[in-house]
């Protein structure tokens, strides 16, 4: 089993948090003579912070140390009903220190408020052509699948369909439990290498998409206000253009004080496509005030690096290697068709113990793993 204590950044956490519980200790016996009771108060908060994660570390050493000699014993044993009573127990010790890793980290690392929000997520061609719509529609189905196993709802805003086959654009809300905290990290520049269904020669072509991930903003948290809305109303199109509503049901809204634009045309009812609309617009001021927040937490800390940008590519799809790779943590997986289909948990757990490993340096205000507009 993966152990997030692999991380260096963690153990060293995890060293400077038992050296500073030690000193606590020190500092309570010294204070009881003569006593100083505010100081032992605070103290003994302090010392009841960090006793839990001290006490924690010490068991997850101990797991450590028995999967070490568990481990060496194997390699000593000649007998082969022995090898297998050991390779259980290395199994049984390996699992163990990893429960305990992963314990540990959720003590540490500062947690994402935005974390268990539902998620904007929207995919649009880059550049490429009809290739680059057509991998645009296989991320959104990759998505879409991922949701599925998730037990997640998909719900379209706006789609927008090229000629050949594809999206120019597809936006969706995505609703379930840590929705955006696993699909955070899907924004960025995705770029596939594979020979199109149009290609004659067999010759491999790299075209891109771009995705954003957004965490849906309640009502409460942004406000907006009917004299900062453009709201227009028009007839929904299908593929080509061609008309697919009767009626004026399609709704666009422009938020005046910034610029930003979003239509919604998936339901047959204008009030249900205004209310999606709202919904998404939220989500991207949400963002952009998230993001204007962070940019100011980064300037004041100068070991902090952004990454994740739109710019970024942060992954590749080799098809004729059947390869995936995420540039931002040198990761390559060669199941490319099983991750298609949205298995993607291999990919997503790496990001995210990453992640969490980063913010044990931000002080308890981590920016996010990827900006939206």
């Amino acid at each position: 089993m993966a152990d997030p204590l692999e991380h260096r950044e963690l153990r060293a956490r995890l060293e400077r948090v038992r050296a500073r519980y030690l000193e606590v200790r020190r500092s309570l016996e010294d204070a009881q003579s003569p006593p100083d009771p505010a100081r032992l108060q605070a103290l003994g908060r302090e010392e009841a912070r960090l006793r839990p994660v001290v006490e924690l570390y010490a068991r997850w050493e101990a797991a450590a140390a028995a999967l070490q000699e568990a481990e060496a014993m194997r390699r000593d044993e000649p007998l082969a009903e022995m090898q297998a009573y050991l390779d259980e127990e290395v199994r049984h010790q390996d699992r163990q220190r990893g429960l305990l890793g992963a314990q540990l980290q959720a003590l540490l690392v500062p947690a994402d408020r935005d974390a268990e929000r539902d998620a904007v997520v929207e995919v649009r061609a880059g550049t490429g052509g009809e290739e680059a719509a057509l991998f645009a529609a296989d991320l959104f189905r990759m998505y879409a699948r991922y949701a599925e196993r998730r037990g997640w709802t998909v719900e379209i805003v706006d789609q927008s369909f090229a000629e050949g086959g594809g999206f120019k654009e597809v936006v969706a809300e995505v609703r379930g439990p840590g929705a955006y905290e696993r699909l955070q990290f899907e924004s960025g520049v995705h770029r596939v290498q594979r020979v199109p269904r149009t290609e004659s020669q067999g010759r491999i072509h790299t075209s891109a998409a771009s995705v954003v991930v957004l965490p849906e903003a309640d009502e409460v948290e942004v406000e907006l206000r009917d004299d900062d809305l453009k709201v227009d109303v028009y007839r929904s199109t299908g593929p080509g253009g061609q008309s697919v509503n009767t009626t004026d049901s399609a709704v666009r809204i422009t938020h005046l004080p910034t610029g930003l634009v979003v239509t919604c045309q998936d339901e047959k009812s204008q009030h249900k496509n205004r209310a999606k609309a709202l919904r998404v617009l939220r989500a991207r001021l949400y963002q952009r005030a998230r993001a204007e927040r962070e940019a100011e937490l980064r300037a004041t800390r100068q070991s902090m690096v952004g990454h994740g940008d739109r710019s970024e590519k942060v992954r590749t799809y080799n098809f004729s290697e059947a390869r995936l790779t995420d540039h931002r943590i040198d990761l390559k997986l060669h199941q490319l068709p099983r991750i298609l289909e949205g298995d993607l948990d291999p990919v997503v757990d790496p990001l995210l113990a990453a992640e969490r490993a980063r913010r044990l340096g931000d002080d308890g205000a981590p920016p996010p793993p990827a900006a939206g507009r």
